[in-house]
């Protein structure tokens, strides 16, 4: 009975340490599980440093504010110029791009709704300076591609163009282009590219055109020159280099001695 006894007690000795030991185990898994999930946890906590973009509005992203509904005119800055975004990135003209782009169809989508209302649109030259900074980030762009591929390859990178002429006489640059057949066996090239002009009718067309863009710029330099005439008459003490930065196309030195140029004093 004794030995029997002694038996019992070492079985639950022995059951009691490896209780213990898986006791320990466990809780250092435990331990390894919280760290692992610490650390899994980390990036989701950086992530919400990053910048998110604005909240969509379905199709009112499309219009304008509707504090400016209704109104004669909105307050608007300048278009931006190419000194401006040469001292922006790459990645700062990339979205800079993007608003213009959302700004542009907003403006396109308010003319359109204005022109079915029959009402005015209001302040129209917003579409214009839009589109004057879309192209000079577009300007900008080109010529950082091109000092790059000068860099680099000792080329500018851009496509390859030649002055033509088409049908009428009118020249175009035509930017060439690779095509998978040779020019003299690319029938479908020749019907849709035809240079060079020639015939009696063509020849008239040209001087007639060329007539009427003359006649535009003799009734400009008059009309300049007319302008420059009456604000001299008006104000003797004038400027003559702001007055010649204003109308560049006037004789301003022959318009000072012309005699509606005098004005009603005394010399």
């Amino acid at each position: 009975m004794a030995s029997f006894a002694k038996a019992v007690r070492i079985s639950k000795s022995v059951n009691n340490v490896t209780k213990l030991i898986t006791n320990l185990s466990l809780t250092s898994n435990a331990n390894l599980i919280n760290t692992t999930t610490l650390f899994r946890r980390l990036p989701t906590q950086s992530c919400a440093l990053l910048h998110t973009s604005l909240p969509k509005f379905d199709l009112m992203e499309f219009f304008d504010d509707k504090n400016n509904w209704g109104k004669d005119e909105v307050k608007v800055g300048r278009n931006w110029k190419k000194d401006e975004l040469r001292l922006k990135s790459n990645e700062d003209l990339h979205k800079l791009w993007f608003v213009l782009l959302k700004e542009r169809n907003m403006l396109l989508t308010m003319q359109e709704a204005c022109k079915r209302a029959d009402e005015i649109f209001p302040n129209p030259e917003r579409l214009d300076k839009v589109e004057m900074s879309m192209e000079n980030i577009e300007s900008v762009v080109r010529e950082r591609n091109r000092a790059y591929h000068l860099l680099e390859t000792g080329e500018t990178g851009e496509r390859p163009a030649r002055l033509v002429s088409n049908v009428l006489g009118l020249k175009f640059v035509y930017r060439l282009r690779q095509y998978p057949i040779p020019q003299f066996m690319n029938n479908k090239w020749h019907k849709k590219h035809s240079f060079g002009y020639g015939g009696y009718a063509v020849h008239k067309f040209l001087r007639l055109y060329r007539e009427k863009l003359w006649n535009a710029k003799r009734k400009a330099r008059n009309r300049d020159t007319k302008h420059a005439i009456t604000l001299m008459r008006r104000f003797p003490n004038l400027d003559i280099e702001a007055l010649k930065e204003k109308y560049p196309l006037a004789d301003i030195e022959k318009a000072k001695h012309h005699k509606k140029a005098q004005g009603h004093f005394v010399p």
